[in-house]
């Protein structure tokens, strides 16, 4: 068995993917409307993605506190001035629990912790 996607509800769908689009870095899929008043857009390259949702008559998006998606990004401190440009605020951190990597948690438009992770280059 392999892991396909994460499905998020989206509050609003053009938010959410300037988000995963600009910040994350995901290039969209594909996206379309299965019904009226739903829409579904699938973002990321590779084997895993990210699937947004978003449905009319769903006026609320909850997320548990302690879930969180993960990202690797090449330079944390690039990332943090991308997120800066676009107005979105550090959550936390960033945190450095080992010399390997450091890390910072940013909301997605829907109050999803998203985590960014710089992994240390090796020599």
């Amino acid at each position: 068995m392999k892991f396909c996607w994460t499905t998020i509800m989206a509050k609003n769908m053009e938010e959410s993917l300037r988000f995963y689009q600009d910040i994350v870095g995901l290039a969209l899929q594909r996206r379309f409307q299965p019904a009226p008043g739903q829409e579904i857009a699938f973002l990321g390259e590779g084997e895993t993605q990210v699937e947004l949702i978003t449905n009319q008559k769903k006026v609320s998006v909850e997320f548990g506190q302690d879930i969180s998606l993960g990202f690797a990004t090449e330079s944390l401190d690039a990332l943090t001035e991308t997120l800066g440009k676009h107005g979105i605020a550090v959550h936390s951190g960033p945190f450095q629990p080992s010399p390997e990597l450091r890390f910072l948690y940013a909301l997605d438009p829907n109050g999803l912790k998203i985590q960014f992770v710089e992994f240390a280059q090796r020599h």
